[in-house]
């Protein structure tokens, strides 16, 4: 399961000097929604993908394959207030963690328990996957008040998984588990109201759930919040909580707000100008595939402006963020006088970066 993650057009960026006498303002394409599990049509500038979210990953999530019989149990630790379960799970003993939480559930009625059962179920993890049996240990636990269970049925509700899509009950069981403090219950139900499809369109009432959220260092939520109070969308608009807002996200490696928050640190636009270091975000956030970093720091090393000139790695960015779809028509124009040799040195980068030598 994935976070709703929502996506806003950053501001123009005048950094690349085209001429002697003009600079360039470009603002990055219209974002797109991939096709979602519940598809939002938010009329706000803030455009969410309307995806599932889920709890904290095991530390190896890519070891879905079942362990076998012979994993040693997670030892008996001296501090009886240890959880077993979830440590095993942590540690991807999926088989133990199946075991512990199994026998928990059934001689204690323990909705942690039955909680953790319905991940294991619904991922796949040391058992095969079963939405069903998924949605049958969520609902137990949280009929028995686990605010977890009570976010993941909803998500599955919201997918259709482990029966019918039902939007009304997910939105019960989300408004249920944010009432308990959970932070993803409040920044997804917060998108429902975005969105105005599954609920009635209220900015204001997002703006208070992302709020909530955002309070309890949900970094997607702060990103959410930034663009709100950066737009003027269901609060007052107000550019110093937004740049706030987006460096506790970029602190938590969000990428989009890493972006943000350079751009706002560039352009001195709600907290103090600082080109060095928005420069080091653009370069962070571009080594993580991020096509619009990856442009501005192009722009960046072309012009000069905020750290030294460099149009061979400018060149490659650029034709990094190209291959995203993120063309600049000014940038083919200032680095269109490279040399052959110069050239061939950010090509070869570029095919590095793609794995394609």
């Amino acid at each position: 399961m994935k976070i709703l993650r929502p996506i806003l057009v950053l501001a123009s960026f005048p950094i690349l000097t085209v001429n002697a006498t003009a600079q360039m303002s470009l603002a990055p394409p219209a974002a797109q929604t991939p096709p979602p599990s519940s598809k939002p049509a938010a009329k706000p500038k803030a455009k969410p993908h309307a995806i599932v979210t889920k709890p904290a990953a095991p530390a190896n999530p890519a070891a879905t394959p079942a362990p076998t019989a012979t994993v040693t149990p997670a030892p008996t630790p001296d501090d009886p207030n240890v959880d077993l379960v979830y440590g095993a799970y942590q540690r991807g003993m999926y088989k133990t963690t199946f075991d512990l939480a199994t026998r928990r559930a059934q001689d204690n009625g323990d909705p942690k328990a039955m909680t953790m059962l319905g991940e294991l179920y619904a991922n796949a993890f040391g058992v095969k996957r079963d939405d069903a049996k998924a949605a049958a240990w969520y609902r137990r636990a949280a009929d028995a008040g686990d605010r977890e269970a009570m976010f993941e049925l909803a998500m599955l509700r919201l997918a259709g998984r482990g029966g019918p899509v039902n939007r009304e009950e997910a939105v019960k069981l989300l408004a249920s588990s944010a009432k308990l403090g959970n932070p993803k219950a409040a920044y997804n139900l917060a998108l429902l109201y975005l969105d105005g499809q599954t609920l009635p369109q209220d900015v204001k009432r997002s703006a208070e759930l992302l709020r909530l959220a955002a309070d309890a260092g949900n970094p997607e939520a702060q990103y959410a919040l930034a663009t709100f109070y950066k737009e003027g969308t269901g609060v007052a608009k107000d550019p110093e909580k937004a740049a706030q807002l987006l460096q506790a996200a970029s602190l938590a490696d969000n990428v989009d707000a890493e972006v943000e928050y350079a751009i706002a640190l560039f352009n001195g636009t709600g907290t103090p100008k600082n080109e060095p270091a928005a420069v080091a975000l653009l370069r962070k956030a571009a080594r993580q595939n991020n096509p619009i970093a990856q442009n501005r720091l192009a722009r960046v090393l072309t012009s000069g402006q905020g750290a030294p000139v460099d149009k061979v790695e400018a060149l490659k960015w650029h034709m990094i963020a190209k291959t995203a779809g993120k063309g600049d028509p000014a940038l083919d124009e200032a680095l269109a006088n490279l040399s052959p040799e110069d050239r061939a040195k950010a090509e070869a980068a570029v095919r590095k970066w793609l794995g394609t030598r």
